[in-house]
């Protein structure tokens, strides 16, 4: 569903005519080469396009009016090759509304120290190049990601590719439509906000529909679909013997493939990304859709229970960031603690909706099991433990005035016992840089009990997201201390209300 192949990056190289058409000349050269080498970049996901040497206010302006116009384009690096004065710059970057990278590079990695003279030192002056380029910037108060290194190094590639990843889940963002299947759980806080501050902020809209228009394309499912539905599950999973074909509860899981397929239905008529729904609201279905939810995660949506149109969001930016890594990224909620001091870790699951992408196991289980809650028929869902090794927790939340985002580094560890009877997905981890000073930052955030849960991304994928949105970023991580965190809210407090 997520095809980041699709998308292209503009690589741009600034001069200026000062220094005569045979210098131009290399500079286009040495540009197209650097294009070609991140076109080849197993770390880019995308194609790079490059484009024409600016040397004119006029040209950047067209360039950026260009960039905002083109369907495919997320973004733009770019790059000074020799001194192209700032003021130049002011009226296309006024006017950008993509992202943009500030590559800090030379096209030589090296000094030529027995050979070196003023025509390579007027060709190859990045150094004092980008420093102008950068005052401007600054000057204009544009947020974006500046990545120093020789363009060759692995290192640069890699930093380029988080920028570049995080840039396709902010295009894909700007016109996402979010469905929401009955209301907020009801008298929670913080899966409320505001959804036109959203749309204005973040590029989304959110809007409500009844379960009856869901649960008209759950009717209208055919037998046939349902068999062949069935058979895909019995193919994937690990079945449940009452689940199997003559089993007792076989039309529970009919059931269940009946609502992913009028789910599935809905989604794609609508051309949705993400969605909600709550257990509070469930009418015309007989089950809560737990596996149909999970599934759907797993071909890319984005999901957010009890009407958590925040998280449903933030999902579906990070399945896009890490479309094609190692790993996968769900909804997620930290559920309870094991407190024993010898080594305290967090269990996070949720009733039924966690993704099995993050599965650590070849084939899932597929169960039935009582759902204490929801009054409806015992639901089916996917059972597994996830895979071992880092993560991240992330949330977005809406302070009135602002949207925060938080992030909390994990490590996966895998359960200390066997849980068997513990019917759902879950993961265990233990926070960064421990579970008391992680969990008290967390509070003192403001961070929701709701999280999208990621083994494939980086804290700098969610920063650069950060830069693009313009929303404060409140991260927790191995160095986090207490008294250090809340001076850094305290900042981000007096810096969001001017």
């Amino acid at each position: 569903m997520i095809d980041l192949g699709r998308y292209e990056v503009w690589f741009v190289a600034g001069s200026q005519h000062l220094y005569g058409d045979e210098t131009l000349a290399q500079v286009e050269q040495n540009t197209l080469r650097i294009a070609q080498e991140f076109q080849t970049s197993e770390q880019i996901p995308v194609k790079v396009v490059s484009k024409p040497v600016q040397t004119s206010a006029d040209s950047i302006r067209q360039l950026c009016a260009d960039a905002n116009a083109a369907e495919h384009c997320v973004g733009l690096i770019l790059w000074m090759h020799t001194f192209s004065p700032g003021k130049m710059w002011i009226g296309g970057l006024s006017v950008l509304s993509k992202p943009f990278a500030h590559l800090h590079t030379q096209y030589n990695r090296d000094i030529p120290w027995s050979s070196i003279d003023m025509d390579f030192m007027n060709l190859n002056q990045s150094a004092h190049g980008d420093r102008e380029f950068g005052y401007i910037c600054t000057r204009l108060g544009l947020d974006r990601r500046v990545i120093v290194g020789h363009w060759e190094d692995s290192q640069v590639h890699r930093d380029l590719g988080t920028w570049v990843r995080a840039a396709c889940a902010w295009h894909d963002a700007q016109g996402a439509k979010i469905a929401r299947f009955g209301d907020n759980m009801r008298d929670v806080a913080v899966t409320e906000g505001d959804k036109v501050e959203a749309e204005l902020r973040l590029g989304y809209s959110v809007n409500g529909y009844g379960l009856g228009d869901l649960v008209t394309h759950v009717d209208s499912v055919e037998d046939a679909q349902i068999d062949r539905q069935t058979g895909v599950y019995d193919e994937m999973y690990a079945v449940a013997e009452s689940l199997r074909p003559g089993g007792g509860r076989r039309d529970a899981l009919r059931e269940a493939a009946q609502i992913e397929l009028g789910m599935r239905s809905f989604l794609t008529e609508g051309n949705f990304k993400a969605f909600t729904d709550t257990f509070e609201n469930l009418h015309g279905l007989r089950q809560l859709p737990g596996l149909a939810v999970q599934r759907l995660m797993a071909d890319g949506y984005g999901y957010g229970a009890e009407g958590d149109w925040k998280t449903a969001a933030l999902v579906r930016a990070m399945k896009v960031m890490a479309a094609g890594l190692d790993g996968g990224t769900s909804f997620m909620e930290d559920y309870t603690y094991h407190l024993d001091p010898a080594g305290p870790k967090v269990l996070g699951a949720h009733m039924l909706e966690v993704c099995p992408s993050i599965s650590g196991s070849a084939k899932p289980s597929l169960e039935i099991h009582p759902l204490s809650i929801g009054g409806k028929e015992d639901p089916v869902r996917l059972v597994f433990d996830a895979g071992a090794g880092p993560a991240l927790n992330a949330t977005m939340i809406d302070l009135g005035d602002r949207f925060r985002m938080i992030l909390n580094e994990v490590d996966i560890v895998p359960p200390d016992e066997s849980l068997p009877k513990l019917p759902v997905a879950r993961a265990v981890w233990v926070p960064r840089p421990d579970l008391k000073t992680a969990a008290a930052a967390w509070i003192l955030a403001g961070g929701a009990h709701h999280t999208s849960f990621s083994q494939s991304l980086t804290s700098a994928h969610l920063e650069c997201f950060a830069e693009m949105a313009g929303i404060e970023l409140s991260k927790i991580e191995k160095h986090t201390s207490i008294s250090e965190f809340k001076k850094e809210l305290r900042w981000n407090a007096a810096s969001y209300r001017q």
